[in-house]
């Protein structure tokens, strides 16, 4: 884009700036993380929580070292869990709602000025305005896997040296359970640990022991089928 003369013409905003959004566990950091070694740039993860202060002043200078030190990179910027800072910029409703949008707007500035990659990660676009959105370069949505593609990662999620049992059933597993990418390895670690300290291959019931941990963790209750599938494999 500099050959082409894009720098000269515009002062910033020749960066690409990407916003990640869809429930948690659907791949967004792990996709920033395959772009990055795709185009052989160096992935710098920066929690936004952590930059937030209380102190007036402290939070704009924490995101201009962050900016600062990028320039001088040539790397990938992950905003994860963006939710931190951008919330809906309308709604205002005292002096420190004001000051943390204007947090914001000096976070989309450096952005736009920022001439490499940025991307943001977030589970709740509905936080992100109207304008924000027409400042962001692209809007991906990650939606939860189909139980197609679930099935497709139960028969995968195994290492080739598992010891897995022929009783687990991975279109049983994909259709019973509408699980997240991230939640079905770790129900499948769950399960593999579980089988690797009885000393036994990875049955069902390891892997339903995993499953009831992640429902437990997303406060999600079962349906009747459910139960009745999990009470089958006790």
């Amino acid at each position: 884009m500099e050959q082409w003369g894009f720098s000269e013409k515009f002062s910033y905003g020749n960066g690409i700036s990407i916003l990640f959004y869809g429930a948690p566990g659907t791949g967004k950091t792990m996709a920033a993380q395959v772009l990055a070694n795709a185009l052989g740039m160096p992935l710098y993860r920066v929690d936004l929580s952590q930059l937030i202060s209380k102190y007036i002043g402290e939070t704009q200078k924490n995101i201009g070292r962050i900016f600062d030190e990028a320039d001088k990179c040539d790397c990938i910027l992950l905003f994860d869990e963006a939710d931190a800072i951008f919330t809906k910029r309308s709604d205002v409703s005292d002096a420190q709602d004001r000051y943390s949008n204007a947090e914001t707007a000096y976070l989309l500035q450096r952005i736009e000025q920022y001439a490499g990659v940025s991307i943001l990660a977030t589970n709740l676009l509905q936080n992100f305005d109207d304008a924000f959105r027409r400042r962001i370069s692209y809007m991906v949505h990650f939606p939860m896997p189909d139980a197609g593609l679930r099935r497709e990662m139960w028969e995968s999620i195994f290492p080739a040296r598992t010891p897995v049992s022929p009783e687990v059933d991975p279109l049983m597993l994909a259709q019973a359970f509408e699980l997240s990418g991230a939640s079905i390895k770790n129900a499948a670690l769950h399960g593999a640990l579980m089988a690797g300290a009885e000393g036994s291959q990875v049955r069902m019931a390891h892997i339903l022991s995993g499953i009831r941990n992640e429902y437990g963790k997303q406060g999600k209750s079962f349906s009747p089928s459910q139960k009745e599938l999990l009470d089958a494999f006790q």
